[in-house]
């Protein structure tokens, strides 16, 4: 339970940060970030890229748009296709912040072995299982769910 809370309090205490700082929750840097790293993505590459669902990163990026941080056009190859970029206020934001607690802790997944992590993922999920919780919907961290409010 320890790490578990190591977890949760670093990623409290970094989105609490990005939001005095950028007015953005840590969710939302994150997202900036991995838009970052390829421009013209659409919604179903960012999930893949954010390991989310599509709904999830929609709402975030929905949010990202309405502060004119991420701009969405039609791809030129598919009038069907949405293509996400950074907009120059998205690109100053991320040229004045930290790395996330989201990357680091990717970054630390990834550098696992393949056999490490899938243990990890699958005791991840027999806990959830026996904790009667393996039908809560995965959402960014710190992002409300659709429908939910603060509170």
């Amino acid at each position: 339970m320890d790490s578990l809370r190591r977890i949760v309090h670093a990623l409290r205490v970094a989105t609490r940060a990005s939001e005095r700082a950028f007015g953005l929750g840590g969710a939302q840097l994150f997202v900036l970030r991995q838009l970052s790293a390829k421009s013209g993505q659409s919604l179903s590459d960012l999930a893949a890229r954010t390991h989310t669902t599509q709904s999830s990163i929609s709402e975030v990026v929905a949010r990202l748009v309405r502060n004119g941080l991420v701009s969405r056009a039609p791809s030129s190859n598919d009038r069907r296709r949405a293509e996400l970029s950074l907009t120059a206020a998205g690109e100053a934001v991320l040229a004045n912040a930290p790395e996330t607690v989201q990357e680091r802790l990717l970054r630390g997944l990834e550098s696992l072995d393949e056999r490490t992590q899938r243990a990890l993922v699958d005791s991840l999920e027999s806990w959830l299982t026996a904790s009667g919780l393996d039908d809560v919907a995965p959402t960014l961290f710190f992002e409300l769910a659709e429908g939910q409010t603060k509170g």
